[in-house]
């Protein structure tokens, strides 16, 4: 997997993308609080400032919208590079700050382009899980992540998304109501990242994913403890 970065990594941040960015947000937040009872819990403030490397469970495609949603700073996600060969639709992901990822090419390209945006201050979520779960449950986590964190020298947050596979599972082409639940944890500062080594900050950041998993699954739906 590898990305084919946009000319100039501000293109997001031009008027235009301001504002069709807080246009959506707002538009969007609404919609995910009346259709999927949307609510999100912070173990503590996120970073406001800097690079920020936000790891996800990764349960629907509407998994990047819940996110960006939750948090008040802007959000870059990663997205084929196909998805660019209709201009005018090519054009709106690079004013929501999208990655461009060529899957065909190599995984160290990818991995620049996306340590280039995280060390030019943005905040960028990634899914440990690499695809969307089949059934709920949280799939095995792959540890790329590691090395691009401790080479970006970013700080970490783990995040579970719980309900957004009800809401919107493999097999249906939209999503339906529902209740959706974001658990965001303790962040990993960039000193504690670069303490730790690839296999410790993997360990880690796995276990915190699935406590939080657990929680958010706890406060969905409280019948289930």
């Amino acid at each position: 997997m590898t990305a084919a970065e946009p000319r100039r990594l501000g293109a997001g941040h031009s008027r235009f993308g301001r504002c069709l960015y807080a246009v959506l947000w707002v538009l969007s937040r609404t919609l995910a609080v009346a259709l999927f009872g949307f609510r999100v819990r912070f173990a503590e403030p996120l970073p406001r400032r800097g690079g920020l490397l936000m790891l996800s469970s990764h349960q629907s495609h509407l998994d990047p919208l819940l996110l960006g949603l939750a948090v008040d700073r802007r959000l870059s996600s990663l997205a084929r590079s196909s998805l660019y060969a209709f201009k005018p639709f090519g054009y709106v992901i690079t004013a929501l700050d999208a990655v461009p990822i060529d899957r065909e090419a190599s995984t160290l390209t990818a991995m620049k382009a996306v340590i280039r945006r995280l060390q030019g201050g943005a905040a960028v979520a990634m899914y440990p899980e690499g695809t969307r779960t089949r059934d709920g449950r949280l799939g095995e986590f792959k540890s790329g992540f590691a090395l691009l964190a401790r080479r970006a020298g970013v700080p970490i947050v783990p995040v579970a998304i719980v309900g957004a596979f009800e809401c919107w599972p493999r097999k249906r082409i939209l999503p339906r109501p529902g209740r959706i639940r974001l658990e965001f944890g303790r962040v990993l500062t960039a000193a504690e990242v670069s303490q730790m080594d690839e296999r410790e900050l993997f360990a880690e950041c796995t276990r915190r994913i699935v406590e939080l998993d657990a929680r958010a699954r706890a406060a969905r739906d409280p019948r289930s403890r």
